[in-house]
């Protein structure tokens, strides 16, 4: 498993689609073997979602994501965690424990651009 979260000191950064840096966790058996900060070589969603994908990248943690980044990474094929907020690595270690959830507040209305009371249920973890 290759996790993704955008990253600025330490925490997850709040919005997806500018992050200058990712934070990529690489696990297996549910253990973090190895951490590296990178450039995200662009901004805005399809630059992102492009970065993601070569990097190897099938989980992305993030804070606000609008739409169109939501359907980019899902449509990649990325499982999504959105609305984290805090510390990436205690985002990461929650998710490998399953007690990451996304914080409902974040994917309804202007989050996710789904519109107000859409959950994205079936979109987002």
């Amino acid at each position: 498993m290759k996790i993704a979260v955008p990253y600025e000191n330490g925490a997850v950064f709040a919005h997806f689609g500018h992050a200058a840096q990712f934070k990529l966790y690489t696990v297996e058996s549910g253990m973090i073997l190895h951490t590296e900060v990178t450039s995200t070589e662009g901004s805005g969603h399809s630059a992102v979602v492009g970065f993601l994908q070569r990097n190897g990248v099938d989980t992305v943690i993030c804070g606000n994501i609008g739409g169109g980044a939501q359907s980019a990474v899902i449509g990649a094929g990325m499982r999504l965690y959105c609305g984290i907020a805090g510390d990436a690595d205690k985002a990461v270690l929650a998710l490998l424990a399953g007690k990451l959830v996304s914080d409902p507040a974040a994917l309804q209305g202007s989050h996710c651009g789904h519109g107000e009371g859409h959950h994205c249920g079936g979109h987002c973890h």
